[in-house]
């Protein structure tokens, strides 16, 4: 007997669920504002994302990040610039899916063709029982100091207890 098509895709389907978990997200927009105008191309602006945390239910984040337009910004070939902000909170009742590793990558943007990224990384501070959530641009050659941080305490939703604490690797 030979497999269905629907058969072969729901066995690749649980075989790259847990690929999905372990990697960094994408960013859903939720919404930009312009902030400088260009004759020719799209403006410059300030870009609104959110994300949920991959390995934390009931966690998410959300992003501004500035976005060079232009000619070079409408073609992707434009540098935007280190400025991001970050702000996580608790969305529903925390549940960790998996073990959390410490500055564990958890969202990356390309801000440049080849050379810039911005991320956001994960640490678990058990003292606190904390989430911290710190987003940083990172560039090949120069770097940059520019980064914000978020904090989201692990607390109880509603009737839900809060989850004992997440395995955590330092």
């Amino acid at each position: 007997m030979t497999p269905t098509r629907s058969a072969l895709g729901a066995a690749l389907a649980c075989l790259a669920a847990p690929l999905l978990l372990a990697g960094p997200v994408a960013a859903e927009e939720i919404g930009e504002v312009d902030t400088a105008f260009k004759l020719i191309g799209a403006n410059h602006k300030i870009v609104v994302e959110a994300f949920d945390d991959p390995k934390v239910e009931g966690v998410a984040c959300f992003l501004s990040r500035a976005k060079t337009g232009g000619i070079s910004g409408s073609l992707g070939l434009a540098e935007d610039t280190s400025d991001a902000s970050i702000a996580c909170r608790q969305t529903g009742p925390i549940r960790f899916l998996d073990k959390l590793e410490a500055g564990e990558e958890v969202f990356r943007q390309r801000t440049s063709i080849v050379f810039k990224t911005m991320q956001v990384v994960r640490f678990w501070d058990p003292k606190r029982s904390t989430l911290v959530y710190l987003t940083y641009s990172d560039k090949m050659i120069d770097g940059s100091p520019k980064n914000a941080i978020s904090a989201v305490a692990i607390a109880p939703w509603g009737d839900a207890p809060a989850p004992e604490a997440p395995a955590y690797d330092d």
